[in-house]
């Protein structure tokens, strides 16, 4: 029984010391872009933000998003989050 838990113990650590490490959206607030072209409320890291070209938003200021300056993304613990006011 004891060398079934040794072998329990030693494979659970094995599993977890191989599981790679989550890459960072981010490194600075300039790597964190609108997760979505209009009326955003979630950011993304900007290599992954939508492509909003040619993209036409309505032109109101939607509660608890980034419109009309609202809030903005920043980086905080490598993740791209929205800071809204």
């Amino acid at each position: 029984m004891k060398k079934l838990v040794f072998v329990l113990i030693i494979l659970t650590n094995l599993v977890i010391g191989c599981t790679p490490e989550e890459k960072p959206e981010c490194i600075a607030d300039a790597d964190c872009a609108a997760a979505t072209c209009c009326h955003a409320s979630d950011c993304a890291a900007k290599i992954n933000a939508p492509n909003c070209e040619g993209v036409i938003c309505s032109m109101e200021c939607t509660p608890y998003t980034m419109d009309c300056g609202q809030g903005r993304c920043v980086c905080e613990n490598k993740k791209c989050i929205a800071k809204i006011s």
